[in-house]
């Protein structure tokens, strides 16, 4: 073949073909390829995070935001998981029945709007274009992990405590205190290093320092938690309300009238003692029972006979006593004063119900509708209607708040407890709180000195609170005597004793 023939025939030839060889498939089984995480492992993966975020913050560390998301029902879980373990303690430190209060779900939250306000402004102060530490879901999240996981350990030592070494009722206030500044202490300055670590101005690093203490003093003392308080093994009655037929609605106002008028005028050239007993807690008889119980006693020791008021809300006096609501109190201070000799008797006042930090005694009139008594409000009713020489006794959780409002000279004041502890005995089937049993019926039945009568009444109730095992310190109740009424209560006293001679 000829060069030339060779050069026809090789173009000719196609040039060898490239030959792909195509890929094998993926094989879903080979262990080098990804997988999806499941439901299971995403979450244990996320819990084990938000954990870990939750300990640094409760260490004084700040978190590691990588790979942290905040999705609400993760934040929903830790809120409900935080009042779950306050539900369980509390009635882990109750030794027998408990009465249980499923409202206890609606408070606390006013302390967590404030606290998520509080992370919106510590991320937002955060410039733009600096790298972002944290989103406000996830800081709130990391601060809310950290309480409760403080919240389990606070717990246990309390647990532990109550039931294996010494009843929490039974501790000094000292060492009560103590422990109560040592936890909430502990968990604010937690708290506070984080906020302040992720801000980015000098505003977000000062709003923690206002409105941290807001959020911790409304979740515990404005808006506390309580799921559980004591009671006994009877079934409670279902309360029906004040009766607000025609008979109640029209004998009302005609029974304030008559109960006022027939106030009767004092004893010439002796002390005399008049009284006004406010009871408007409808739903429990205790409250019913003290004014009742408090009335004779003051007619028994020292005369009052025709110088007594009752005011009491209940279903059971809708004919026979005069509601107590504010006004007939008003009306009947005006006719006290209008009736002693305001230079030398002495009004005595007892208000008894459930009490508040606030200093509002607790009003349950329903369906009725009636506004609660404050110290500043009865302070003013005192003051219009001039009367000078008062004394006056509150029956109520925290009622120590009222000391501040009404000490005068001219005033002897007793409370029931301090404004930081409960008292006692105001449960559906107490007969008598624990302060109104002490006082009108244990300690006044040997003496007619209010003084002495409130110092032993403190003794008698220290040692019946220990016996019951209340869990919240003793209720340390207060007395405040002025330096002017001082001898006119002497007066009385003496007068009282040669009377029974």
């Amino acid at each position: 073949m000829t060069e030339n023939e060779y050069a026809e025939n090789a173009a000719l030839v196609p040039p060898a073909a490239v030959v792909e060889t195509p890929a094998a498939p993926l094989n879903p089984d080979t262990p080098d390829t990804p997988q999806p995480l499941s439901w299971g492992h995403r979450l244990t993966q996320a819990t084990r995070l938000w954990l870990f975020a939750g300990w640094r913050v409760l260490t004084f560390r700040m978190p590691s935001w990588q790979g942290l998301d905040a999705h609400p029902l993760a934040v929903a879980a830790v809120l409900a998981l935080g009042y779950l373990t306050v539900l369980g303690v509390q009635r882990g430190l109750i030794s027998g029945q408990a009465e249980f209060y499923p409202s206890a779900w609606l408070e606390g939250w006013a302390s967590q709007a404030v606290m998520l306000w509080l992370c919106w402004v510590v991320i937002r102060s955060v410039r733009e274009g600096d790298a972002p530490k944290a989103s406000t879901a996830n800081l709130f999240m990391a601060i809310s992990v950290a309480g409760v996981l403080h919240a389990l350990m606070e717990s246990a030592l309390l647990l532990v405590t109550h039931w294996w070494i010494t009843p929490i009722a039974q501790w000094r206030d000292d060492v009560s205190w103590a422990f109560y500044i040592a936890m909430t202490g502990w968990l604010g300055l937690a708290q506070l290093r984080t906020l302040v670590g992720t801000a980015g101005n000098l505003l977000g690093r000062v709003s923690p320092l206002v409105l941290l203490p807001l959020s911790l003093w409304i979740a515990l003392s404005l808006q506390p938690v309580v799921f559980w308080w004591e009671s006994s093994a009877e079934p409670k009655p279902r309360y029906q309300g004040i009766s607000l037929d025609d008979e109640v609605v029209f004998e009302q106002p005609a029974l304030l009238a008559r109960t006022l008028e027939a106030v009767q005028a004092p004893h010439a050239d002796r002390v005399n003692l008049y009284s006004i007993t406010y009871a408007p807690y409808a739903s429990q008889d205790v409250f019913m029972n003290e004014s009742r119980v408090v009335t004779e006693t003051l007619e028994k020791r020292f005369s009052a006979q025709g110088h007594t008021v009752q005011l009491v809300l209940n279903p059971a006096t809708g004919t026979t006593l005069p509601w107590a609501v504010p006004i007939a109190l008003r009306k009947s201070i005006q006719r006290m004063a209008a009736v002693m000799d305001r230079d030398r008797d002495v009004l005595f006042l007892h208000l008894t119900s459930h009490g508040a930090r606030s200093g509002e005694l607790a009003v349950n009139a329903w369906p009725m509708k009636s506004e609660p008594v404050t110290p500043a409000l009865l302070r003013q009713w005192l003051d219009e209607a001039g009367i000078r020489w008062r004394v006056i006794s509150i029956s109520a959780c925290y009622s120590g708040s009222w000391i501040d409002a009404l000490v005068s000279d001219e005033t002897l004041l007793m409370t029931a407890a301090d404004a930081d502890h409960t008292s006692y005995g105001c449960g559906s089937k107490s007969p008598l709180t624990f302060f109104g049993q002490a006082m009108y019926v244990d300690a006044l039945a040997s003496t007619w000195s209010f003084e002495a009568a409130h110092a032993q009444a403190r003794q008698l109730i220290e040692t019946r609170e220990k016996d019951v095992g209340k869990t919240d310190g003793y209720s340390n109740p207060q007395l405040r005597m002025g330096t002017a009424i001082r001898p006119v209560l002497e007066r009385l006293a003496e007068q009282q004793a040669s009377l029974a001679k």
